[in-house]
């Protein structure tokens, strides 16, 4: 097309297109408008390298002439004026997000870039959008799409934009440290079932916070409060797997003050709760104070209130009137339709772990961003 209208003498002339989209996704009434500043990046670094060009002799006809690869090296942005709906803000449809005037080739050249900067961006984050309103307010929400993204790429962006439409955190540690969003998640499955006996722990043990407090067998402690904790909430010590007190006997000497564990690789309530329980009540008996859980399979609504449960159970029974309030994490497949539905059901979790349903927008693929010209430089209106 560059090639075209470079031949017919109308690469110089001044246009103005406009991106925009028809119907709102989701089958809903708004959009989140994202991807502003990726655009600006590339229109402020807009040029051809020698590279390119050699790269576009070679797929290019040998019909072309010299003089507009001569063209092309010496192509860039600076006569090209952008506007643009602020990044994050509501918008509907066919109302221009991005306008841009200047030489026609160029903006013609931008149409492909600006539509993949636009399209994806501005669809998950209206996807996050909706999980934010279904979720509530008062609850947290962490993306933890990464493994289910469209590639690395698509789980970066799709980290970024999930921030600014509404989500807490991420679990993708890249997109922590280049867009500076809080870094959040649990351990998996796969680290619990790499345990099978408590011999696999040495002799393990965590410094107590408070001076003078001599330092415990910290599995030995564990157990303890293990037996303790199983006649009280009423399961048996002897069927919590001890593979999975080991996973999280080694993950909570690890991380003492930041103890999550995943509860539900086994038994969620008669060995995930209990062990947790155990390693709990062991790290609040040298000074620390655990998390939570996450629940990642399984009946959540109940299992989150027979958890809570357990914790104002416990908690009543031995003194500990913070184990109470201990964060509820659940995850496995969630999406907007299951969080109105636990919301309907009544449950008791505080934070809610989503991944594949939010970044890949299986509701719908793609919002549909078109990019078309509004005026020529005669002033002629074009329909769109």
């Amino acid at each position: 097309m560059t090639y075209a209208l470079w031949k017919l003498g109308k690469a110089e002339r001044i246009a103005v297109y406009n991106l925009f989209f028809r119907r709102s996704p989701f089958q809903g009434e708004f959009t989140i408008f994202c991807g502003l500043d990726e655009c600006l990046k590339f229109l402020e670094n807009f040029h051809y390298t020698d590279s390119d060009v050699s790269y576009l002799r070679q797929v290019l006809p040998p019909s072309v002439e010299e003089e507009f690869y001569t063209y092309l090296k010496q192509l860039n942005a600076k006569d090209v004026t952008m506007y643009g709906v602020p990044e994050g803000s509501v918008v509907f449809p066919r109302v221009p997000l991005i306008q841009v005037e200047g030489p026609q080739a160029v903006l013609q050249l931008l149409e492909t870039t600006f539509l993949t900067l636009v399209n994806y961006a501005s669809l998950v984050a209206t996807n996050a959008a909706r999980f934010r309103l279904a979720a509530g307010a008062e609850k947290s929400l962490l993306e933890f799409g990464l493994r289910r993204a469209q590639g690395p790429d698509g789980g970066l962006s799709a980290s970024k934009y999930c921030y600014v439409g509404g989500f807490d955190g991420t679990s993708n540690v890249l997109a922590g440290k280049l867009y500076n969003i809080p870094v959040k998640g649990t351990h998996a499955h796969a680290y619990v079932s790499s345990f099978s006996t408590l011999s696999e722990i040495p002799l393990t043990t965590i410094q107590p916070i408070a001076n003078g407090k001599p330092v415990v067998n910290f599995v030995e402690l564990c157990l303890q409060w293990r037996k303790k904790i199983s006649g009280v909430i009423g399961y048996l010590s002897e069927e919590a797997n001890d593979g999975e007190l080991a996973a999280f006997v080694g993950y909570a000497t690890a991380f003492p003050s930041g103890f999550l564990a995943l509860v539900d690789t086994y038994d969620t309530l008669r060995s995930g709760l209990l062990n947790y329980c155990a390693v709990a009540c062991a790290l609040e008996e040298l000074g620390y104070r655990s998390i939570g859980i996450r629940i990642d399979s399984g009946d959540l609504a109940y299992l989150s209130k027979v958890a809570r449960k357990h914790f104002v159970t416990v908690a009543n029974q031995f003194s500990l009137p913070w184990i109470a309030q201990t964060l509820i994490v659940a995850s496995n497949d969630i999406n907007e339709d299951t969080l109105y539905s636990l919301n309907e059901q009544g449950h008791s979790i505080d934070c809610y772990g989503v991944g594949t349903h939010l970044v890949t927008c299986q509701k719908q693929p793609a919002l549909g961003c078109v990019y078309k010209v509004l005026l020529s430089c005669l002033l002629t209106p074009y329909l769109v």
